[in-house]
């Protein structure tokens, strides 16, 4: 890395404030650093490190926060991931993915003839899996977190009682969601002025359910959510309003601490999520595939630059389509071969140069042998412990219902599995079966937490939202930091890419590639789908941390494709 001393400190000056605006100069910090989708979560994370918190504990308190200030993604009625690396090196993971409810069925959502119903699995109550964000943040903080429990969620709690100024991205939101909402009583109660009318920015925006239920888990912690009272309100939603969920579902819930997956490249080890989540396999085959090519000599989003990328990626999600799902229905999950460095070398010989691979929905990675609302979170603080946590809604909102009388927003993670068994095609819906409906199975993912270390400690803490396009934006991010010399703001904003090898199409971002380079990768076969200016929400939004290995310092960038991101620091 050539981040000289002197760029730091010339651009200290900006860093002594806890924030500053996003863009391509990074946030700097000395002692810890928070960067969210959310600004006000961001400080209230930074403020529990200046307390004495650690990382974990500053992640608990973002996440809660974010429930209140990012209802689109941030939640307590969803799930997710959490990548954790300790000051010494040593890295766990906590696995609090969503279930299937017990009544749950792999034909659930076909109709009488075997065909998929229209949105069935990502809008109302049936769409829902067991939320999983509270018995994981509640895992983390009993193992390794710091400061009292109550101390963490309060602040999400006084957020939710007294309010704060509605966003103008809060406000597009709403108003874009209006419609799809008609027929959400409980929704537009929370979300709408009297239940119809729009909030305008910077109005005082109220949540007096999800505070009183974010009362009951600051004084009750995990049983605050999955017994008593919430569970009992949302266990009778549901049955009043033909979801799946019952008590049982919310009692027998647990969280899971799983061993990290653990890759290389060209010196640095990367430590990410194992299954449930795909994130983990697919930006380790990735990066193997990739570090037999130069690719600073490819030249950056050269022809041959994007089509040796591309063709990484569509092999990489070949794999994760036909193999990949929950481990504890599917035993024997080809994990380690997928990520071998042998399984790469296999399939970068495979890649030609001169012509794009093809596609096939019935033979899926076999030719070359021989995805949405989330949102991420990162930490690292004084001592530099450092968390990845990604979680997600699935969809935005979710499947747009506000548990009555509770407050927050319900998941629609039951999209995530294979709706239809056995049916895989061209359009990208995939049916094999480590990944078809199983009660209390849990929902394959694309989330992809990541903290990357450098001769034993960490100096990369990456993840983003964005469906199946998280595992690419954070393959680009970390690219562009280690490859291309970029400090984390720049690797951050750089145009991005995707394939996921069906549909067989390469999106990218308006004016990131050249008409000449456009020409040549066509002539190769490629179909190209450049992204209008204003599609902010394919590429992700990356919250990102890095850590100068020289001087300590802590660098967050909030991608600038989300409104309301911010980095906090001290």
């Amino acid at each position: 890395m050539k981040k000289t001393v002197s760029i730091l400190l010339l651009l200290l000056f900006f860093s002594m404030a806890a924030t500053s605006p996003t863009g391509r100069i990074p946030v700097y910090a000395k002692n810890g650093i928070v960067v969210s989708a959310s600004m006000m979560a961001s400080e209230i994370g930074r403020d529990i490190l200046k307390k004495g918190g650690n990382a974990i504990d500053a992640a608990v308190a973002t996440a809660f926060a974010l429930s209140v200030t990012w209802p689109s993604a941030g939640n307590i009625g969803g799930g997710g991931f959490i990548v954790y690396v300790d000051k010494l090196g040593k890295a766990t993971t906590i696995d609090f993915r969503e279930k299937a409810p017990l009544a749950a069925h792999e034909k659930m959502f076909l109709d009488k003839d075997g065909n998929v119903i229209s949105d069935l699995n990502h809008t109302g109550l049936l769409s829902v899996g067991v939320p999983g964000t509270v018995a994981g943040l509640y895992l983390a903080h009993s193992k390794y977190g710091k400061l009292p429990w109550s101390t963490l969620v309060d602040p999400a709690v006084k957020l939710a009682s007294n309010g704060f100024p509605f966003t103008y991205a809060l406000h597009e939101q709403t108003k874009n969601l209006k419609q799809k909402v008609e027929q959400f009583p409980s929704t537009k109660k929370v979300i709408y002025k009297n239940g119809t009318d729009l909030y305008e920015p910077s109005e005082n925006w109220k949540q007096p359910d999800l505070a009183a239920t974010l009362k009951k888990i600051k004084k009750h912690g995990r049983d605050g959510f999955y017994k008593g009272g919430v569970a009992e309100k949302l266990a009778a939603f549901m049955k009043a309003n033909g979801g799946l969920i019952t008590q049982a579902d919310l009692e027998q819930y647990q969280a899971v601490e799983r061993k990290p997956l653990m890759g290389t490249y060209k010196g640095y080890t990367l430590y990410s999520m194992p299954p449930p989540s795909s994130g983990g396999v697919a930006l380790i085959e990735m990066l193997s595939i990739l570090e037999g090519f130069d690719l600073d000599t490819l030249g950056y989003n050269s022809a041959d630059y994007v089509h040796v990328i591309t063709e990484t990626m569509r092999r990489a999600f070949a794999d994760r389509a036909e193999f990949l799902g929950d481990p504890d229905f599917n035993p024997g999950l080809p994990v380690d071969k997928l990520i071998s460095k042998e399984r790469a070398a296999q399939l970068r010989s495979s890649i030609d140069m001169t012509k794009a691979s093809p596609s096939d929905s019935s033979k899926f990675g076999q030719l070359y042998d021989g995805g949405n609302n989330t949102t991420h979170l990162s930490v690292v603080d004084k001592e530099g412990n450092a968390v990845s946590l990604t979680y997600t809604l699935e969809q935005s909102y979710g499947c747009k219902v506000v548990a009555e009388g509770l407050g927050f927003f319900l998941n629609d993670e039951m999209g995530d599995f294979n709706p239809q068994p056995g049916i895989t095609t061209r359009n990208g819906q995939i049916g094999s079966r480590p990944n078809l409906i199983a009660p209390g199975k849990r929902m394959l993912s694309s989330m992809t937490p990541t903290i990357v270390l450098k001769d034993g400690k960490p100096v990369l803490v990456l993840g983003s939202p964005g469906g199946r396009t998280i595992i690419n934006t954070v393959l680009q991010v970390f690219l562009n930091y280690a490859e291309h010399d970029m400090n984390i703001a720049q690797a951050v904003e750089m145009p991005r890419m995707h394939h996921q090898w069906l549909p067989d199409k390469l999106y990218f971002e308006h004016f990131s590639l050249a008409p000449e380079v456009q020409k040549i990768l066509k002539s190769r076969g490629h179909t190209l789908i450049e992204l209008p200016i204003g599609a902010v929400s394919f590429p992700g939004h990356a919250m990102s941390i890095a850590i100068d290995p020289v001087t300590g310092f802590r660098m967050g960038a909030a991608d600038s494709r989300g409104a309301d991101g911010g980095a906090a620091g001290y």
